[in-house]
């Protein structure tokens, strides 16, 4: 439990500061307030965003921090999601995998700039919601979630669970990033069936997949996806992996509008990240 310690043990940490980040790359609420109300350049913001977000996981040990702080700054699809305004605003959110709670101490973060007047010029509006679901299969992620987020936060639910088993509820979008490959394909078609079912007219899925015939990319993608499974789990993992093609036509054939966009920026990786609405 030493790397899942509650908010009690939390408090004897030392800040994100004194583990060797740079001041500038983690910046306090007093620097990011006294921009006032000018849109910060988007590298800016980013670096204030990627510092508040990866700061609340603090209470929830030295590994949940770090491993926030580093997935949040390297991914871009945490910054496509807000600059593209991709994610329904003001509706109920469902993240399946969703780990310790990245995605949504991101999307609070970014909400609670946005109200002080911190938001880059041309990006989509602020993202704001009704409510923020995950549920993730690990123990460990959920208790990091839990000790970050509270377990009465008013707009946050972290359960454990299944995503093939879990009642999806009412839901206008949901998210699946990186771990759909996990579940084998009779089951992976049951649950895109169950979102489908689930989302309203308008309503989202948005999830991201490692691309079976991208080649050298793949076979990349693959090596690390299990390495770092084995490391976390003990175990080692089984891929279910499709092609891009065969994701589109299975989205397509579900009654999804899809449209695709790579997303492994600077990583030589195969990830392809599929935007699929409802039709109106």
């Amino acid at each position: 439990m030493s790397e899942a310690p509650g908010r009690s043990q939390a408090s004897s940490h030392r800040s994100p500061q004194g583990e060797g980040i740079p001041v500038s790359e983690a910046p306090g609420r007093s620097q990011a307030s006294s921009q006032g109300g000018a849109g910060p350049a988007p590298r800016v913001f980013l670096k204030i965003l990627r510092a508040d977000a990866s700061r609340l996981f603090w209470a929830a040990g030295r590994f949940a921090f770090f491993h926030a702080w580093g997935k949040l700054g390297g991914d871009p699809i945490f910054r496509e999601l807000l600059r593209r305004g991709l994610l329904f605003r003001g509706g109920r959110l469902l993240d399946l995998g969703c780990g310790q709670g990245c995605l949504f101490a991101w999307l609070l973060a970014a909400q609670r700039l946005s109200e002080r007047g911190q938001w880059p010029a041309g990006w989509a509006p602020p993202p704001r919601f009704q409510s923020l679901r995950g549920v993730e299969l690990m123990s460990r992620d959920v208790e990091r979630a839990v000790a970050a987020f509270g377990g009465h936060h008013p707009l946050v639910q972290v359960e454990q669970g299944d995503m093939t088993q879990v009642d999806v509820g009412q839901v206008d979008t949901v998210t699946i990033l990186d771990a759909l490959h996990y579940v084998d394909p009779a089951s992976q078609e049951r649950l895109l069936r169950r979102i489908r079912a689930a989302l309203p007219p308008g309503g989202l899925f948005l999830t991201r997949v490692g691309d079976a015939e991208a080649g050298w990319p793949f076979l990349v993608s693959n090596w690390v996806d299990r390495a770092v499974t084995l490391a976390r789990s003990r175990r080692p993992p089984r891929l279910y992996c499709r092609s891009l093609a065969e994701w589109q036509a299975l989205l397509s054939a579900l009654g999804f509008e899809v449209e695709t966009e790579p997303m492994s920026e600077g990583k030589p990786f195969a990830n392809v990240m599929l935007v699929c609405r409802v039709p109106v």
